[in-house]
This record gives structure tokens, sequence and C-alpha cells, in this order.
């Protein structure tokens, strides 16, 4: 199998497919490309490994099957490797769980917009729009009924880890980016997603990338 990815310090998808990746357990090969790097343009338009997803991070490839979208991709390995390795057993928690990350799959734009993922930077006293407020708020309350209900298993919001904190772990580094302040059982849990190995791994190699994207690097002025 291989994974192309874009830069470690500002991929959130990029950031969900490599996770899930590391989750199913299958030995892979990570191919980085750099985003709107001299050659972007070039190697979207190119034929080869991102033809098939418009130019999008993450694809993935496994022999004659290729996968895009992060989502696709972890229900994908979860296929190959047994769901129970991503989703709670319990219908309940599943049915939990799959309703999180479907919404982190598609809602919170205005979070996404106006706090990019950013994994080296560190910006205090941010100013929010009342929509990226609104997106917080509505993610906290997420967890809390996540951990309340299905989190007595381990720190993770439910109990293990698997797809619910691979989705949302770019928001829990968006959260330490911006200094967001959050209640103690958000605290709990963001500082088991980060320090998590494979997240430790992944940030290491954002803080060693030497690539700068200005767009990402502007502080939110709401």
């Amino acid at each position: 199998m291989k994974l192309i990815i874009g830069n470690k310090n500002y991929s959130s998808w990029s950031l969900r497919g490599w996770l899930a990746c590391k989750q199913a357990g299958l030995s892979f090969e990570e191919l980085l490309v750099p985003l709107f790097g001299e050659d972007w343009d070039a190697l979207k338009q190119k034929e080869g490994d991102l033809t098939p997803s418009s130019g999008k991070v993450p694809v993935l490839w496994d022999n004659e099957a290729v996968v895009w979208d992060s989502l696709a991709i972890l229900e994908y390995l979860a296929d190959k490797v047994g769901r129970d390795r991503f989703w709670p057993k319990e219908d309940a928690a599943r049915a939990m769980a799959r309703a999180m990350v479907a919404e982190m799959h598609s809602s919170y734009l205005s979070l996404r917009r106006e706090c990019p993922m950013n994994i080296r930077a560190r910006h205090t006293d941010v100013k929010i729009s009342e929509g990226t407020r609104h997106d917080v708020v509505r993610i906290l309350g997420l967890w809390a009924e996540a951990r309340a209900r299905f989190g007595s298993g381990g720190p993770f919001l439910f109990g293990t880890f698997g797809a619910a904190d691979i989705f949302y772990a770019p928001v829990v580094s968006r959260f330490i980016t911006y200094g967001f302040g959050v209640p103690g059982f958000a605290d709990s849990y963001m500082q088991a997603v980060w320090t998590h190995d494979w997240l430790q791994q992944w940030i290491a190699a954002a803080e060693d990338e030497q690539w700068v994207i200005e767009q990402y690097e502007s502080v939110p002025q709401a």
C-alpha cells in the first residue's frame, strides 16, 4: 500500500488518512507531496498518483484499488482488517461514533476556515467569529456526551482509540494551536490524543518540515 499525503504541519485530512493506516496495522509506504509548492499545479494535472482525486490528498493506493477521501480510506481499511479495530462494538456507541465522524467530515466550516491546522504555531488572545465559537461549543458537547456515555474503557472518546479520535485529532491540534480554553474533561482527552505515540510521530515530522504556507499562518481577527 502507498499513501500520498500533504504537508504534515498543515494537512488535516492527510493526518486522518495517515492515522487510519496506522490504526489498520498494515504496512504502507508514505509519499509526501508539498501543498501549493512550485510543482503542485503540475502534479495535479499530471497522470500519476494524484490523478484519481483531482489533486487532493490523501490518496491510498492498494494494488489495483485507489481510494481518496479520508473517510473512504478509513472505511476501506476497516473492511480489510475488521471493523472492530475502528468502531465500537456496542450498537449505541458505534451509532454515535459514526454520526460524530460524519459530522466532522461535513461540518465545522467556520472553524476550519478561520483556524487552519498549524501544528507548529501557538497563538494567544485569538479573536474568533460567532460561527467558529458555535462550532467549538458543538464539538465540546459531543466530546462530553461520548466520554460520559461510552468512555469508561479508556481516555479516548469511546474508551479505546478509534475512528472518532482519528477524525477529531486535527481539531485537538487546532484547539492547542489557537489557545482555546476547554473544560477539564476535554483537556484530559486532548492530552491523551496529543501524547499518543502516532500523534507524536506526526508532530515531530511536522516540526522538522521547512515549508511555510503563509495563508495558514495568519491569526483569526474576527
